[in-house]
């Protein structure tokens, strides 16, 4: 082969060769990464990330209460919403003065906009009504670095959640062993797959949701529902402290006309007593049994069984005030 020859094949065989790197490389770098794609300042005390999930392929809103004192690092608490998944009108923002009582706090509180009937948990299978939830890997593994590098954190974290979410925020501690320090679980069914906990899991996914809770876990007699089964899979979270709160269903103190959360409508207060009284009935079974199994275990937990109190927001605010310190002196 002549040298003149020899260049042009070299040269074209180089090319070639350049061209296949970049083909097989284009589809990876192109991914998109999980990210910030907006900011805004909602008031001094709360600013909202646009953050883009790689796993769902969406932007969810997420909400950040600034700490006290900003000039030093500071823990974060991952504040979860309930079936509503902070979509509609139930929210820790509508619904309480978490934000007045965490003004003097040194925490940072996240709390995602998005997730409505998901249990924050990775589906299976994209859903026709629901979409695609990824939300385990969003708030494990996408979320938590992005709050770290925008925010002066101390990398404490803690995780706290109701009613829904009350089962999602313990499984989400066993499934990131050593991202959160504690999770607390308030009014939230533990029991996942046994036929008690799928018959209120429908009420939320299907009845209220529309969506197919077999796309969630799989068939539910199969190992996708154990594996999700804070129940059963308790032992994984030793290490970690874990506190649950439940009352009986009867009346307590926020089932009076004169409560905040009641504003004098006798309609909401029958609804709250019967219907959240029912639902906290079942809770408080559920939440009785993790106690005793996680107790069988040597494992550690805090548990606030109330001697009344149904499934509502004035419980929850109270929970959540209650076990603030308990958090606060973990995450120092």
């Amino acid at each position: 082969m002549n040298g003149r020859r020899y260049w042009t094949v070299l040269v074209a065989a180089t090319a070639l060769l350049a061209a296949l790197c970049v083909v097989s490389a284009s589809p990876a770098d192109a991914a998109p990464k999980s990210r910030v794609v907006d900011r805004y300042v909602d008031d001094p005390r709360q600013s909202t990330l646009l953050v883009y999930s790689a796993a769902m392929d969406r932007t969810v809103a997420v909400t950040v209460l600034a700490p006290r004192d900003r000039s030093r690092p500071a823990p974060v608490l991952y504040l979860l919403n309930g079936a509503g998944g902070g979509e509609d009108s139930a929210t820790w923002d509508a619904r309480t003065t978490y934000k007045r009582y965490f003004a003097d706090k040194d925490a940072y509180v996240v709390t995602p906009i998005g997730g409505a009937f998901s249990y924050y948990t990775d589906w299976q299978r994209d859903d026709p009504v629901l979409g695609r939830n990824k939300w385990q890997t969003f708030l494990t593994r996408e979320l938590p670095p992005i709050i770290d590098d925008e925010f002066s954190t101390t990398g404490a974290n803690a995780v706290a959640g109701i009613s829904m979410a009350g089962t999602s925020v313990l499984n989400l501690a066993i499934a990131a062993p050593g991202l959160y320090r504690s999770v607390a679980a308030f009014s939230g069914c533990a029991r996942t797959s046994d036929p008690v906990g799928q018959a209120y899991i429908r009420t939320v996914v299907e009845d209220r949701g529309g969506g197919n809770m077999v796309n969630m876990w799989g068939p539910l007699d199969g190992p996708g529902w154990r594996a999700n089964d804070p129940y059963l899979n308790a032992e994984k979270l030793r290490g970690t402290k874990v506190y649950m709160t439940s009352g009986t269903g009867a009346p307590g103190t926020h089932e009076q006309l004169g409560d905040p959360g009641i504003k004098g409508n006798a309609f909401d207060l029958a609804n709250q007593a019967i219907v959240g009284g029912g639902i906290e009935v079942a809770i408080d079974i559920c939440t009785r049994q993790m106690v005793q199994r996680m107790r069988s275990l040597g494992l550690p937990v805090q548990v606030n069984l109330r001697p009344a109190g149904t499934h509502s927001w004035g419980y929850w605010q109270d929970d959540l005030y209650a076990t603030w310190p308990e958090l606060a002196r973990d995450l120092r």
